[in-house]
């Protein structure tokens, strides 16, 4: 456990040493604030015709505002995720630092789970930068705060997944751009299996669609919790970094 802290913590550290955690933070805020802009200034419009037309019965602040941004968040993660994990292990292996890593006492295991929490830590904070347009909703408005709680499990679930998968992908090359175009195609065909099977009931279909992650995000976004959905995510997760240290276990042999 020692050793997964350790190499969490100069993981994090080499974000912020180079422009990566600044470059996808300031992304992140400056495009969730807009959208978040874009949602108010609609929300207000609709209110005000709403009220003007007669209309008696308030609209949601979690229906009209909260779920649709928190999804809009998820979908931001398809494009900085890949940020953040091109560079775990392919840097490793180019600087030729991987060496160090494979000959030292410490377990595969070890090495990829304190990758993989760095990252995790990362996307943690990424993830704050949107707690201060939605703090402004809880100080202006009465959303209910349960719902949001869940679909932030989900966002965290799901950017867990993501992020598993593109450590496994850094781990399988040396370039950091070939990382991250992978990782990113990789997560954006998961994210659009449940599109291509939407209309079609076969079997082949139906296991399609259990795998793309925005089918299990779905439940969370309405401020369900499935354990269902739970299961998936962290199974995906343990599974991709399982395999993560078979490969590098097969680096370990070729070294």
């Amino acid at each position: 456990m020692r050793n997964i802290w350790i190499i969490c913590r100069k993981e994090l550290r080499s974000y912020f040493a180079s422009p990566i955690a600044y470059a996808v933070m300031a992304l992140f805020a400056l495009i969730f604030g807009l959208g978040f802009l874009s949602a108010v200034r609609d929300f207000a419009n609709f209110s005000f015709r709403s009220q003007m037309m007669g209309g008696s019965q308030p609209m949601s602040v979690n229906e009209f505002i909260i779920r649709p941004l928190l999804g809009f968040a998820g979908t931001l993660s398809l494009f900085l995720i890949p940020m953040i994990t091109m560079r775990l292990i392919a840097e490793e292996k180019r600087n030729g630092t991987i060496e160090l890593l494979l000959t030292s006492p410490i377990q595969d295991i070890s090495i990829i789970l304190g990758k993989w929490l760095g990252a995790m830590l990362l996307y943690l904070l990424v993830l704050g930068m949107s707690l201060p347009n939605i703090a402004l909703l809880f100080a202006w408005g009465k959303p209910d705060w349960k719902p949001v709680l869940v679909a932030y499990l989900g966002l965290i679930l799901q950017g867990g997944c993501l992020l598993a998968i593109g450590v496994l992908i850094s781990a399988m090359t040396s370039n950091q751009i070939v990382a991250g175009a992978a990782a990113f195609f990789v997560c954006l065909m998961l994210y659009m299996l449940s599109w291509f099977t939407e209309y079609d009931s076969s079997t082949s279909s139906r296991v399609l669609n259990y795998v793309s992650i925005v089918t299990h995000m779905e439940n969370f976004s309405k401020g369900i919790l499935d354990l269902k959905d739970s299961v998936f995510y962290v199974t995906f997760i343990f599974l991709a970094l399982f395999l993560t240290v078979r490969q590098m276990e097969s680096l370990r042999w070729r070294s």
